[in-house]
Parts: C-alpha cells; sequence; structure tokens
C-alpha cells in the first residue's frame, strides 16, 4: 500500500466532516437534553415546522432524517404519546399519513431554540466568514442532492433535477 494514500485530500475531507459532525452532535445533544428531546426528536420537530403546514408524509419525513421509515414510525409514535407531534390521514391516499407537529411541539422547539442556535453560531458558522459559510452551505447542498436526492421530498423544495430515475426513488 502507498503510505502517501492518506494524505489524500479526499480522505481528509471526510475525516473532517466526521469529526465535525461528532463534535457538534455531542455538545447538541448535551444541549436538547436540557429540554427533553433527543437529537432525534429535535430534528423531527424542525422538519415539520419547517414544512408546509407544519406537517409532513411520514414517507417524507423518513427520507429528510436519519431514519428509516421504521425508524421515523417508532418516532413519531413515542412523540405522538409525548403531545409533541400528532397523525393525519392523508385525503388522497389512504396508504400515506401525515405527521404533523402540535402546539406542544412548537413550544418544546422554541424553548430549545435559543441555546441551540447559540451553539450553531459558537461552534460552527461563528467560525466561518460570511464567504466562506456561504461557499460551504452550496456545496453542502450539492452534495446532499447527490448522495441523499429525496431529502427535500415534500418540503415544497425542488427535487434535483436527476430526471425520472431520481423521481422514481423519491
Amino acid at each position: 500500500m502507498n503510505p502517501n494514500v492518506f494524505d489524500d485530500p479526499r480522505i481528509t475531507a471526510v475525516g473532517l466532516l466526521f469529526e465535525v459532525h461528532a463534535g457538534l452532535s455531542a455538545r447538541f445533544a448535551t444541549q436538547l437534553e436540557e429540554h427533553g428531546l433527543s437529537p432525534v426528536e429535535f430534528e423531527v420537530l424542525t422538519r415539520l415546522s419547517r414544512s408546509p403546514g407544519n406537517q409532513l408524509r411520514m414517507t417524507d419525513l423518513a427520507a429528510q432524517t436519519s431514519l428509516s421509515t421504521s425508524g421515523v414510525t417508532r418516532v413519531v409514535d413515542r412523540m405522538e404519546r409525548d403531545g409533541l407531534v400528532a397523525r393525519r390521514a392523508c385525503p388522497s391516499d389512504r396508504r400515506s399519513s401525515y405527521a404533523v407537529v402540535t402546539a406542544a411541539g412548537l413550544r418544546r422547539l422554541d424553548e430549545s431554540l435559543p441555546g441551540h442556535l447559540q451553539l450553531i453560531q459558537d461552534w460552527f458558522t461563528g467560525q466561518l466568514d460570511p464567504a466562506a459559510l456561504s461557499a460551504l452551505l452550496d456545496g453542502l447542498r450539492r452534495v446532499r442532492d447527490a448522495v441523499h436526492p429525496c431529502a427535500t421530498a415534500g418540503s415544497g423544495g425542488s427535487a434535483p433535477a436527476e430526471g425520472a430515475a431520481a423521481s422514481a426513488r423519491c
């Protein structure tokens, strides 16, 4: 094996991405725990609150999160028991249902957001000047659209222009 392969900037880029994710995740988890939320529950509430009507089809919620469809079902079940989300039948497709953030879910999100935004500022976006942040966001969106083309499904955003193959997967 060529020892210089480990100096490859591709390995460095992915390694740095994993290190940043791990460091931010640990800080976020601690802060969210203070508000009775797991990182996954916060992600679900955030995705729902940023979507039209504060709702997403369960399959779209799975596509936008780090969860499988069965994982989303389990999380939404738990959050529904806690009064943070509700399910609503899809009027046009009996097989589908929507997850909808409740007033209690919005309150919990409102309580946790100031501290969460401060952590983001302190440990992530505040480390970058505006031009670097803009370039990072552009790059992350391009990579996200390539590796996870369904990530914007149901959010009112448009799916990447990959043609019928991408649409069939979403």
